[in-house]
């Protein structure tokens, strides 16, 4: 008998846990994905309402994610067979076709890994999480919602902007940030640098807050 997988909370900035599981679109180990984005999100269970209307959401910017090199990937404690039924049923009855690959985590090993079972809502469903992992295998960022409310989809797509710009530019973004809006240069750290922040022509609230366009 293996022994039960502990419950885990993955750290932003270290590597995500690897896992080898049974999806709709058959095995998926995370670690051949490597060279890729990936957003691995989870949901309650299958034939549930407000999954359903998350499942469209995702499906809908499904190939904006591509676009970004980001492979989306589902998950709930629910069987592979499950799975199947239940994108059939979305594409039936609300037209919409499920891309992306649903893994069936029935033992809950990836579920523990990832902290996606809280106690307090249930333990034997995991709530809505979301993990951006980059394209080394990094976890860059994690949003974590309650079982009765459904995630935002623009919020995904601009958070994956943003971490994407801030690696492509070694910038940061500001609150509420959009693609095309300007960037906060990264804050000088000597005396010797602020004295040369304030020159280089950036539009400058004070020393520490500096923002370009790109």
């Amino acid at each position: 008998m293996e022994p039960e997988e502990p419950l885990q909370m993955p750290v932003i900035g270290e590597k995500a846990p690897d896992f080898d599981a049974l999806t709709t679109h058959g095995r998926l180990k995370l670690s051949d994905l490597k060279g890729k984005w990936v957003i691995l999100f989870s949901h309650p269970a299958d034939f549930t309402p407000v999954c359903t209307t998350e499942f469209m959401a995702f499906a809908a910017i499904a190939d904006e994610l591509k676009e970004l090199d980001v492979q989306l990937v589902g998950l709930s404690i629910d069987s592979v067979h499950s799975h199947l039924a239940w994108v059939r049923n979305i594409k039936e009855k609300m037209g919409v076709e499920i891309p992306f690959p649903i893994i069936a985590d029935l033992d809950m090993k990836v579920a523990k890994r990832y902290g996606m079972l809280h106690p307090g809502q249930s333990s034997t469903s995991t709530i809505r999480t979301v993990f951006f992992i980059d394209d080394k295998g990094i976890m860059r960022a994690m949003l974590y919602y309650p079982m009765s409310n459904g995630r935002s989809m623009p919020e995904i797509l601009r958070l994956t902007k943003a971490l994407q710009t801030s690696d492509a530019h070694g910038i940061a973004t500001p609150a509420n940030w959009e693609p095309g809006e300007k960037v906060i240069v990264p804050a000088p750290k000597t005396p010797e640098e602020i004295e040369k922040r304030m020159k280089e022509g950036y539009e400058c609230k004070d020393w520490y807050l500096c923002f370009k366009k790109l």
